[in-house]
């Protein structure tokens, strides 16, 4: 019976445990944790972005780091299969804005129940308060230990263990240290879909304040490398919301000094925006600026927008020239950002950078270095964008890695 060790039970070790599992397979799945999955209860704001429904080119074009790498695993089990797969375990699911897919009832605790059940009808039950403190070998096989047992030997090791992000959920970088024992390179690791600091300060006095169906422009280097419609919201240092999380996966290898323009009123041009203050105007004769203006705007935002385009909001209505009107249109068009740097990688949503890509086989998730080591999830070299993407990657590298583990030698 082939023993099979399968480290860190998230979503790329319950289902590298789970396809690991045949009738001459013994699978053991370790988890530090007191439950499985338990980053799993942080994605889609707890309603658990499950996979994104789209198509294989699309998939990849979202995925900004070594997305050449998955081409295999995605072709082994893909949106589709993991859709199938909750399904089969009694949990119904939903494609919402941008092919997103959530359970039906917007519960992540129903996505870790179906692949708890899907892991219990494969015969693994996770192992749990387990931390893996080391991975060694010999000529009989990989040799690990824990904080409670001296020596457990297997036949293969799947490294699911993620990557830094929320190290409160288990992620904490062990298994880069578990790789890099075996002589594997680990890139830089940096944070990724994760909040910007900026250097103005004002963004701090609207703390809390959320923008919707506004545009985010980022320019980097004289070059346009994110515009999106969306939602976005102030925080104490800077920038935040989805619309953020996704460009920061675009400036994660450098941040600093990218330059931010909110566009307030993306559904109107210039003129046409310049008309509608013209109408506030002339509906709010004889008002301070400061109250005049109130339909443009969320109030909180409002003197902070008069202060960018140089006008007095205790100014009338009265003495509001064409010049201010103009600096006016012009800053709620592209109100002014610049990115100092990122929220610590601890609160990041996924890590960038990982075990080289270079020293896997993207096949079988199997080392290049040491026969019978293989790797899973955040913790290789390969991220993408938010929508459900990273999750599928998962899944994918998940599943490669668990069929190649339990391959017996004299079968092949």
């Amino acid at each position: 019976m082939k023993r099979i060790a399968v480290i860190g039970a998230g979503p790329a070790g319950m289902l590298a445990a789970a396809y690991a599992k045949t009738d001459k397979t013994e699978v053991f799945l370790f988890d530090r944790n007191e439950k499985a999955g338990k980053k799993l209860y942080l994605t889609g704001k707890g309603r658990c972005n499950i996979t994104n429904s789209a198509d294989r080119e699309n998939f990849i074009n979202n995925i900004p780091r070594n997305p050449r790498f998955l081409f295999s695993a995605l072709d082994g089990f893909f949106n589709n299969d993991i859709i199938s797969l909750i399904e089969s375990q009694g949990v119904r699911t939903k494609v919402e804005r941008g092919g997103r897919v959530f359970p039906e009832s917007d519960k992540s605790s129903d996505v870790i129940k179906a692949l708890l059940s899907f892991l219990a009808k494969r015969g693994v039950k996770p192992i749990l308060n387990t931390r893996i403190t080391s991975v060694g070998s010999d000529e009989g096989g990989f040799i690990l230990k824990s904080e409670d047992v001296d020596t457990m030997r297997f036949d293969s090791v799947i490294l699911a263990t993620g990557g830094r992000s929320y190290p409160s959920t288990g992620s904490t970088g062990d298994g880069y240290r578990f790789a890099e024992a075996f002589g594997h390179t680990v890139t830089k690791t940096v944070p990724s879909l994760i909040s910007l600091i900026t250097e103005e300060k004002w963004p701090g006095e609207l703390t809390g304040l959320s923008l919707k169906n506004v545009t985010l422009k980022a320019v980097k280097g004289g070059k346009i490398v994110y515009s999106e419609l969306g939602e976005m919201l102030f925080t104490h240092f800077g920038v935040s919301g989805p619309l953020v999380l996704s460009l920061s996966a675009r400036i994660a290898d450098d941040p600093p000094g990218t330059k931010l323009f909110i566009d307030l009123k993306p559904a109107l041009d210039q003129s046409t925006l310049d008309a509608r203050i013209l109408r506030d105007l002339a509906a709010n004769s004889h008002k301070q600026l400061k109250n005049a203006l109130l339909g443009l705007m969320p109030s909180r935002l409002l003197p902070i927008v008069l202060g960018l385009a140089g006008i007095d909001p205790e100014k009338t209505t009265d003495n509001f020239s064409k010049t201010e009107r103009r600096n006016l249109v012009n800053v709620l068009k592209a109100i002014p950002l610049t990115v100092s740097g990122t929220s610590p990688i601890d609160e990041a949503i996924i890590t960038r950078g990982g075990v080289s890509v270079k020293e896997i086989d993207p096949k079988t998730m199997e080392s290049k270095l040491k026969k019978g080591l293989y790797f899973a999830g955040e913790i290789i070299d390969v991220d993408g964008f938010t929508g459900g993407f990273n999750l599928q990657i998962a899944y994918s590298t998940g599943v490669a890695a668990g069929r190649s583990a339990a391959i017996i030698n004299d079968e092949v």
